[in-house]
């Protein structure tokens, strides 16, 4: 089932995000963890494919076992980095394959050791001009893209940013989900600067919940998410403690995701880190229908 008829199917569009793991052991608890989590009945199941696209044929492996496993759709990340063109549309071509109906296009970034993202030589520079690739090769594949309500960290100003991401939607894009952040009011803001620009495909939020202080700084030091203060010196006061950490980072997001549930989102887009904890407690307090 492709995005556009997720959204139409459904009042509430709740989604899971995954990476490929790098060992047997991790892969055995990532199963335990998206099998716990396919209680709440997620609509998608999406998984990210590594830098440089390192872990391309592990993405679509994930995705098949998530399809055949979980009897959930599958979202595959897709990115330009050091592809040519014909190597995207042969990677296409193979997702399509291997029953994978829906794409999260993306630029992606700089190869380790760049500052700057350079296109491979035949390949893309945008995720626009990647969008357009997918939706002219495969015009029933369902195609999300990537939204930020704190600006990309490369884009010149909010406006510009605003721009490029209509650019992408004009492209075939059929949602919107964005980058994590932790204050609403940024991202109903976007919301409303989307719809004043004429975007009017779902934005889908994007929540990454704290359960470790110093990885989501790590995180949030790449992308631009601004921490609250509040919320910061909360969580910095309890530094040397992972179990307050969780804590206090999962009562956060509660309340984060229950107020986005009442400025009427529609979905959630979780980034789970591979883990269930934080999420089943988050789902279980936003009355999710439950197997």
């Amino acid at each position: 089932m492709r995005l556009t008829e997720l959204f139409n199917s459904r009042r509430f569009v709740l989604s899971i995000e995954m990476f490929p793991p790098k060992t047997a052991e991790s892969g055995e608890s990532l199963k335990r963890s998206l099998l716990s989590l396919n209680r709440f009945h997620p609509a998608f199941v999406s998984c990210t494919y590594g830098a440089g696209g390192s872990t391309r044929g592990q993405t679509l492996d994930w995705c098949q076992w998530i399809q055949q496993t979980l009897q959930c759709p599958a979202m595959a990340h897709f990115t330009c980095v050091s592809s040519t063109v014909t190597e995207l549309s042969a990677w296409l071509d193979e997702a399509w394959q291997a029953g994978v109906r829906n794409i999260m296009s993306l630029r992606g970034d700089p190869p380790a050791g760049q500052q700057v993202f350079t296109a491979a030589e035949g390949g893309l520079s945008h995720a626009s001009e990647l969008t357009a690739l997918i939706r002219r090769r495969y015009p029933d594949m369902g195609i999300g893209v990537a939204g930020y309500p704190e600006k990309h960290v490369e884009a010149a100003s909010m406006d510009s940013d605003l721009q490029h991401l209509k650019t992408k939607v004009d492209a075939g894009a059929d949602a919107i989900f964005t980058q994590l952040f932790f204050i609403n009011d940024s991202f109903l803001k976007f919301r409303d600067q989307c719809s004043a620009l004429g975007i009017h495909v779902p934005i889908v939020p994007g929540i990454m919940p704290i359960t470790d202080f110093a990885r989501i700084r790590r995180i949030t030091a790449m992308c631009g998410s601004v921490i609250p203060a509040e919320l910061s010196n909360r969580l910095e006061a309890v530094k040397e403690d992972s179990a307050a950490q969780f804590e206090i980072g999962v009562e956060y997001a509660i309340r984060q995701c229950q107020q986005l549930q009442a400025a009427g989102v529609p979905g959630i887009h979780f980034y789970a880190l591979n883990k269930s904890d934080a999420c089943e407690r988050i789902l279980q307090a936003l009355n999710l229908p439950v197997a």
